[in-house]
């Protein structure tokens, strides 16, 4: 009696969670958002408790040596951290780096209508969620100039020119200077394979 209660109970859920596609979807989207969470502030901490860190002992120039030999590395490191289906990354169109230019059009695009949506006024959202495929999600965390100190190295930087010197000689490229106080500055990408 007990196992034809069993069986028949694991029918019925299979049978509703089947019936109820949405309630599934939903779930899937809840986990891919709780995701991303993590990944993109995990990714937040590993580099601003470093440049925190960088910037007390030494300011601008401690904090910019810093990012040149280890942001992009230390984004590696976190990403390999996640395992094998979480990638992550920071994109934005007024790079510094050149590896940290937005990847494929679609971020490219997804960070113009950020840009846009600011432009006119429009609140940022927190995330944003992309379904690639039917397996694959990615979740934007838009990244704005919300302190002070990130101005030293990415607002107008012409007061200080041994800081304006580097960035000239590592960064001949260099787009990421000028911004205002809660400017868009670009975006942490989190790519999640499910």
């Amino acid at each position: 009696m007990k196992v034809t209660a069993l069986l028949l109970s694991g029918l019925l859920t299979s049978t509703i969670v089947l019936a109820n596609p949405y309630e599934s979807k939903q779930e899937e989207l809840a986990s891919v958002i709780e995701t991303g969470q993590k990944s993109s502030m995990l990714l937040l901490k590993t580099l601003g408790g470093n440049l925190k860190k960088h910037m007390k002992a030494g300011g601008p120039m401690a904090a910019a040596e810093f990012c040149t030999t280890n942001a992009f590395t230390l984004t590696d490191k976190v990403g390999s951290d996640l395992g094998d289906d979480v990638t992550v990354k920071r994109i934005s169109l007024n790079y510094r780096n050149p590896a940290n230019q937005a990847a494929t059009d679609q971020e490219s695009s997804v960070l113009k209508t950020l840009q846009t949506l600011q432009d006119n006024n429009v609140l940022l959202p927190e995330y944003l969620v992309e379904q690639v495929n039917k397996d694959t999600y990615k979740y934007y965390k838009p990244l704005s100039i919300n302190k002070g100190v990130c101005l030293k190295c990415h607002g107008d930087i012409s007061n200080n020119a041994d800081l304006e010197a580097y960035i000239g000689k590592n960064y001949p490229e260099d787009k990421a200077t000028g911004y205002k106080m809660n400017d868009l500055r670009g975006a942490i990408v989190v790519t999640i394979k499910k």
